[in-house]
Order: C-alpha cells, then sequence, then structure tokens
C-alpha cells in the first residue's frame, strides 16, 4: 500500500512537472480540461490510499490494544462476516452510520 501510494505521489509530481510550462487557461486551452481531469483524478486516487492506509494502521493499533473487532459504539463483538468483509470496521453493522470505517 506504502509503495503504491508512493507511485502515485510521484506520478501526480510528474505530471505537475510536465505542465509547468503548459497553458494554464483550462477554459480556452483544449488540452487543459484533461490536465485538470488527471490531476483531480491522481489526488483522488492518493486521497483514498492515504485514507486507506490511516484505516489500516488504525485497525493494526486496535489490535495491539486489544480492542479489535469490538464495535466502538457499544462495545459488543463485531460479527467475523463484517470483519471478513471490512477489516477496517470500527463498529457493528447497527451502528456503522454512527463512526465510518
Amino acid at each position: 500500500m506504502r509503495a503504491r501510494l508512493a507511485s502515485m505521489t510521484t506520478n501526480l509530481e510528474s505530471l505537475f512537472a510536465a505542465s509547468v510550462d503548459s497553458n494554464a487557461d483550462d477554459e480556452h486551452d483544449p488540452e487543459g480540461q484533461t490536465i485538470a481531469y488527471e490531476r483531480s483524478q491522481f489526488e483522488a486516487l492518493i486521497q483514498g490510499a492515504r485514507d486507506r492506509l490511516a484505516g489500516i494502521e488504525a485497525g493494526l493499533l486496535r489490535l495491539e490494544q486489544g480492542s479489535y473487532g469490538i464495535c466502538e459504539v457499544c462495545h459488543q463483538p463485531i460479527p467475523a462476516a463484517r470483519l471478513d468483509a471490512r477489516p477496517t470496521a470500527r463498529t457493528c453493522i447497527q451502528h456503522a452510520s454512527r463512526i465510518p470505517d
């Protein structure tokens, strides 16, 4: 996950470097919208990877502390099927809308 995040960050930096000398006027430059779209897409992918990594690291911390698999709202065990589907789950299904995973 960290390698993927580093690769995407490098790709975004390359895209920024390649567009330094280009016309930044997205409205009038036919390539401008494509460049803006690619930047936005990379930024969204990078943020998603950062969020997933943070969720994994938080899950590992809960595992170390002995609270992994326990709902943070009702303090009951999270069903194994939910943890299989969503290993970073912090709540049982009943309380999933209260705390985002």
